[in-house]
């Protein structure tokens, strides 16, 4: 498995060098006022894809924090039913017969 691991970064490795040498053209990225940005377009592709996935951790981030706290919360409620369910388990009194 191990080898396959390997075999199959080395084969994304090569693809992805050959974009990047094929794809070697200048390019020109406008923005708003006036201001342009000129650079390969491989740099540009990978500043933007980068910039996404940041953006889309940056949006995950939230909803790990609430899981984690609502994981905790959970916890510690597990944790408190079990201590009263041992506290009642020894407090019961036992019924004697009649």
């Amino acid at each position: 498995m191990r080898y396959l691991n390997w075999a199959l970064r080395i084969v994304l490795f090569v693809v992805l060098l050959g974009f990047a040498v094929k794809n070697d053209q200048p390019v020109t990225v406008r923005y708003f006022f006036g201001i342009e940005w000129q650079s390969s377009l491989v740099i540009v592709l990978l500043a933007f894809f980068v910039a996404g996935a940041a953006i889309g951790v940056i949006a995950m981030f939230a909803n790990v924090l609430q899981q984690r706290r609502e994981i905790v919360h959970l916890k510690r409620d597990i944790r408190v039913r079990s201590k009263l369910a041992d506290i009642g388990e020894k407090q019961q009194i036992p019924i004697q017969p009649s």
